[in-house]
């Protein structure tokens, strides 16, 4: 089935996966020692996130692991620490165009969560949220900043 002006396949490359802590400090090591993974000693706030991360990478560069903290009370992930005690959270794709990837989720049925906006973590690279029927939630990453503008658009 085609779709119309948008491309029917979008090639993802796994970034991370996302796995909700009530503390970073309190579980990196943990997850350090049993996946053999190392840690730059990074935190990340991100207000527009409402939370904190930190990547672990796993050996030899099998991929990341991103532990989530709820930053604030409000944060989107305290809710699934209140209810589920934490867990794996979410898969992160990097895609070439976020904008197109998102509307092609969203003709397979796919409900966009949270717009594309820039992530502190990602410096400045915006990240995208849908949930997909089945009940997968996916975060797209932008594999390169948009180009600013450098004067008035024509």
């Amino acid at each position: 089935m085609p779709f119309s002006g948008i491309a029917a396949d979008v090639p993802l490359q796994l970034h991370h996966v996302g796995f909700v802590v009530a503390e970073i400090s309190a579980s990196i090591k943990g997850f350090r020692a049993a996946l053999n993974a190392a840690w730059d000693g990074e935190v990340f706030e991100d207000p527009n996130q409402k939370v904190k991360v930190a990547f672990l990478k796993t050996q030899p560069a099998g991929g990341q692991i991103e532990l989530v903290e709820p930053a604030v009370g409000g944060s989107p992930v305290a809710k699934f620490l209140a209810e589920r005690g934490g867990g794996l959270h979410h898969l992160c794709y990097e895609v070439d165009d976020i904008e197109n990837a998102l509307a092609v989720f969203k003709s397979r049925g796919a409900i966009v969560v949270k717009r594309p906006l820039p992530a502190v973590a990602f410096a400045g690279r915006r990240i995208a949220w849908f949930l997909t029927a089945e009940k997968l939630l996916v975060e797209l990453l932008e594999k390169s900043s948009r180009p600013k503008p450098d004067g008035p658009l024509a």
